[in-house]
């Protein structure tokens, strides 16, 4: 069977992409982005006219992305899979791949063009490097790069970037962080006063708040079968998505953009209450999920939720301990949007992982539960179904064969020796880099967690 590419091209996507320039970069092309920013500004493109936003992706680990998508001219397909038949749309909008590390003094200078006007990022909370709510000025990556090597972090890249520019950027998180544009704009900052020097355009870039939402499961060779009987022709980077979509950007810019509002998003002045609304209903659940799901043997989220228990679970954790502590957003109704969470999550089309929603646990964590967990405890609330969900991490952390976690050494450590549930809890709950003092020293917050933790091991 034929390969897509511009050559073998059944479906067209909604702009020639010989006819767009780079105007973008995104750092992080992993299947998010291709199912997610890069739809909605084609859709933009498509809608406007405007073809100066091609997009160069950079991928900040492995090749496979590039070797994916090279040979197939850029060119891949989007698998919606909603309540009736799939449907599938070829994208055209990345016009480059870039790969960080073999490429990493290309990955500056694209963004240090002048062509190029606005930056996205889904790199993953990890990929910030940051510690305690700064940047981690010991991680040895972030020392390699402040000693003048082709940058390698994001947050090296981007100051490399903007020191060699003379028009300031805007510079877009897509990861799920509270503020995560000002707290980028943070770590890029700490970074030039690690350096010794700040240049003049970094004081003009901007750093929007911005929040993201729509189901992407990993890929499987299943669905790329079926893409290619949808096709006609095989897609070896096809991404899977629900139809759900959503993105809403602080309306900050430096300078030109994609007109992304005609592609679908939302901008407003005020990102907050969407971003907490989002990492406190759906990403608490997905996790909370994720972790009681695995532990029962579950494979997919979709499993899980179908789970009479686990979904009653979820609906008390959105109703009882996340809605009260929330300012709904003009227009969205946070009961309504919290049953729409559960059934999205219920889609027995989405085979999303639980493993996969489970991995880099230690710095979802503090963004997704633990905000919602001190928030109860100050009102003098029992945080009871936020306490399950902390356990069920910490159950699942004590038993994983193979634990996908970027502090999973220290973790590990933590727990050697810890044979009781007591021991579990304390040993975790003693980690700096999760746990606020607050935390730490709440002896409710502990005889929850220890009670729950008790339970799941009896179970």
């Amino acid at each position: 069977m034929n390969r897509l590419s511009l050559a073998h091209l059944p479906v067209a996507p909604a702009v020639d992409p010989m006819s767009l320039s780079i105007g973008v970069v995104h750092l992080g092309l992993g299947a998010f982005h291709r199912a997610h920013q890069a739809v909605i500004t084609e859709r933009a493109a498509a809608l406007t006219g405007d073809t100066r936003w091609g997009i160069s992706g950079v991928s900040q680990r492995s090749a496979t992305v590039r070797e994916q998508l090279e040979p197939q001219d850029g060119l891949y397909a989007v698998l919606e899979r909603g309540n009736g038949d799939p449907t599938i749309q070829v994208v055209g909008s990345i016009r480059e791949v870039l790969t960080a590390p073999e490429a990493p003094e290309a990955v500056v200078a694209r963004m240090a063009d002048s062509a190029v006007s606005v930056v996205t990022l889904t790199v993953t909370e990890k990929g910030y490097r940051a510690k305690s709510g700064g940047l981690d000025l010991d991680d040895p990556e972030i020392q390699a790069d402040l000693t003048g090597r082709p940058p390698r972090t994001v947050v090296g890249q981007l100051a490399a970037a903007l020191a060699r520019r003379d028009s300031p950027l805007t510079i877009v998180s897509c990861d799920n962080l509270v503020a995560n544009g000002p707290f980028l704009r943070r770590l890029v900052a700490e970074y030039f006063e690690a350096l010794g020097k700040v240049p003049e355009v970094f004081e003009a870039s901007r750093f929007p708040a911005s929040m993201v939402d729509r189901i992407v499961p990993a890929t499987t060779e299943a669905d790329r079968d079926e893409a290619a009987r949808l096709l006609g022709v095989r897609d070896e980077a096809v991404v899977v998505a629900e139809p759900f979509l959503q993105w809403v950007i602080e309306d900050d810019f430096a300078g030109p953009r994609p007109a992304w509002e005609q592609g679908g998003a939302v901008l407003t002045a005020d990102v907050a209450p969407w971003e907490q609304a989002k990492l406190r209903i759906l990403n608490a659940t997905h996790s909370m999920l994720a972790y009681l799901g695995a532990l029962r043997g579950y494979e997919t989220i979709a499993e899980a939720v179908r789970d009479k228990e686990l979904a009653a679970f979820a609906h008390t954790l959105i109703t009882d301990d996340v809605i009260p502590t929330l300012t709904p957003p003009d227009g969205l109704n946070l009961a309504s949007y919290g049953g729409t969470v559960l059934d999205r999550f219920a889609n027995p089309a989405l085979k999303h992982r639980t493993a996969q929603v489970a991995m880099d646990g230690s710095v979802k964590l503090p963004v997704r539960l633990l905000g919602t967990v001190e928030d109860r405890l100050t009102v003098g609330a029992e945080p009871r179904t936020l306490a399950l969900a902390v356990a069920a991490w910490m159950v699942y952390v004590n038993t994983a064969a193979n634990l996908d976690d970027p502090q999973a050494a220290l973790l590990t450590a933590a727990l050697d020796g810890a044979d009781t549930p007591a021991a579990i809890v304390d040993s975790l709950l003693a980690i700096d880099a999760i746990f606020t003092p607050s935390l730490q020293n709440s002896a409710p917050f502990r005889d929850l967690l220890v009670e729950q933790v008790t339970a799941l091991r009896r179970r």
